[in-house]
């Protein structure tokens, strides 16, 4: 058994024992091929990275000495001589690394208390300045940095979670000695300003303002965010959402209203997406070149369409998407509904979603319910308009919004794809993808989505309570869907956001909207909601 550390100076454990590395580099070789385990390293590459432009006469010889030294130090198997170099094999458990990133990102889902004591317990793993031998490498830099931002950020995030336990007061003094080493950081400006004002130092958070703004403005010649300027603003007003949570509304309280709303023709649910099963698949496809797992599937995707064309990255999204969708205990939820709606008399759903596959409309078919699609155009003559997919299976492009009204929440379900979709037909003629950066950016250039969607939908959209599913605030590609649907404004009716927990900044965002956040796990939720509808218990 092996364990291999790079929080700090690197280290090999083989069976609980820490072998002797040598030389510089040997360690700069094992540093090379853990950092892009289980790919092969090019034998140019490693080297370029251990000897520089000019490498000795030598340097080949001297590279299979140090693999074979390596080599004694690991386990036969590990290291592989690969077609046009070497292959580093390790379980992900085996970096200190990669077990930090999977401790922190367990924690995003747990409540305040366990949240903080697993951020604490996975932070105590660094024992230094990430790869520190390698300090003044070149190959080691954009690594270097990374961990030191996935650092950062769970720091950040374990402070969120004892802001929400109250511990304002106790650990100002700690955000105080991290604004000083990271003065730019904004994130963390909010925190101290937060954490003073929760302490009753109204005038030190204001102070604490103005720090970040001359620090901003002397070192990179700009003022502070939108966010950290609303924090700014809110403190002055001492808005009452800065204060810390108290007890949740009644949860009879709260699903009364959703249903009511729901009754009354007059809710829109917002469903989001998981991605990240996607992005990995992607990225191993394509092997995405990153020591920081698969990433977000905006970046892979992003490097795919540059290094390898919008082409191959649209063929193996439709590989892998042109599959029959397993529904979720929310799909199904939602497909449950219509027979409930009719009774009521009440209009169908118009169900908003940023997923591509078709996992809604396999629940809905299952049900045996009729309904329409509204797919977002990405790519193509028609980029930026959305087409239209009756029951029958034919398709019209939705070329002017105000005029079109062949859809009627009277007569079916709508179901709203913001992000485009896989179009299963064989000539795949109204598939896209609001999926790369770049999709993304020109997303957030286009007019507001409300005014290029049917004037029906288009109305619904501004005259109803919204209950986003799935979706958290630190995804930026929510707040790109929610500005091109309401801009920078306050929803006008009441709604929900549901999530298991959230934390400070979140819940700001989602205050600025007018929106209520309702901490409970998705499956928990709808079970409750199937209640309140009075429908048989929903598949899981």
């Amino acid at each position: 058994m092996i364990e291999i550390r790079i929080l700090g100076p690197i280290e090999l454990i083989v069976d609980g024992e820490v072998m002797p590395l040598g030389g510089h580099k040997l360690r700069a070789l094992l540093a090379l091929l853990v950092l892009d385990s289980n790919h092969v390293v090019s034998t140019d590459r490693l080297l370029d990275s251990l000897w520089g432009e000019n490498p000795p006469r030598t340097a080949q010889t001297s590279l299979q000495n140090l693999v074979s030294q390596l080599r004694k130090l690991l386990a036969s198997d590990r290291l592989e001589t690969k077609t046009p170099g070497y292959r580093l094999r390790v379980d992900p458990s085996e970096v200190d690394a990669e077990r930090f990133r999977a401790l922190v990102a367990d924690a995003r889902a747990m409540p305040a208390a366990e949240r903080a004591r697993t951020l604490r317990d996975a932070l105590s793993m660094w024992r230094g300045a990430p790869l520190a031998d390698f300090a003044f490498e070149s190959f080691a830099q954009s690594d270097i940095a990374g961990l030191d931002e996935l650092r950062l950020a769970a720091v950040e995030d374990r402070i969120d979670s004892e802001l929400e336990l109250g511990l304002h007061a106790e650990i100002a003094g700690d955000i105080e000695r991290l604004v000083s080493e990271h003065p730019l950081r904004e994130r963390l400006r909010a925190q101290l300003m937060l954490a003073l004002y929760r302490s009753g130092r109204q005038g030190a958070a204001l102070s604490s303002y103005q720090d970040a703004r001359r620090a901003l403005v002397e070192e990179l010649g700009i003022d502070p965010g939108p966010a950290l300027q609303r924090l700014h603003a809110s403190i002055v007003r001492q808005d009452a959402g800065l204060d810390p949570a108290t007890a949740a509304p009644s949860s009879e309280d709260h699903f009364q209203a959703v249903m009511n709303a729901m009754l009354a023709g007059r809710l829109v649910p917002v469903l989001g997406a998981d991605v990240a099963e996607l992005a990995t698949s992607l990225a191993q496809r394509f092997d995405y070149p990153s020591t920081n797992g698969a990433g977000p599937l905006t970046r892979v995707a992003q490097y795919i369409a540059v290094m390898r064309g919008s082409g191959p990255l649209y063929d193996e999204l439709h590989a892998l998407l042109d599959v029959d969708a397993t529904p979720t205990q929310v799909h199904r939820f939602f497909a449950a509904l219509p027979p409930v709606l009719r009774a009521h008399g009440a209009p169908h759903q118009l169900i908003v979603t940023t997923s591509y596959d078709v996992a809604l409309e396999t629940a809905l078919v299952e049900a045996g319910e009729e309904f329409d699609v509204v797919a977002y155009l990405a790519t193509g003559r028609d980029r930026g308009r959305f087409c239209h997919l009756a029951p029958d299976g034919t398709v019209r492009l939705i070329d002017i919004p105000n005029t079109y009204v062949d859809l009627s929440l009277e007569r079916r379900t709508v179901i709203l794809k913001l992000h485009g979709q896989v179009d299963r037909s064989a000539d795949r003629e109204w598939e896209s993808f609001v999926v790369t950066e770049d999709d993304y950016i020109d997303y957030l250039a286009q007019a507001d989505v409300a005014s290029v969607v049917p004037v029906a939908l288009a109305a619904k959209l501004r005259r109803s309570h919204f209950l986003f599913l799935g979706y958290t605030m630190a995804d930026w590609n929510l707040r790109v869907v929610l500005n091109r649907l309401w801009g920078d404004q306050p929803l006008s009716y009441r709604s929900w956001a549901v999530q298991p927990h959230s934390f400070g900044l979140e819940r700001e965002f989602w205050r600025r909207r007018d929106v209520d956040v309702y901490e409970l796990p998705l499956p928990d939720y709808v079970d409750a909601l199937t209640a309140h509808a009075g429908l048989v218990e929903v598949a899981q």
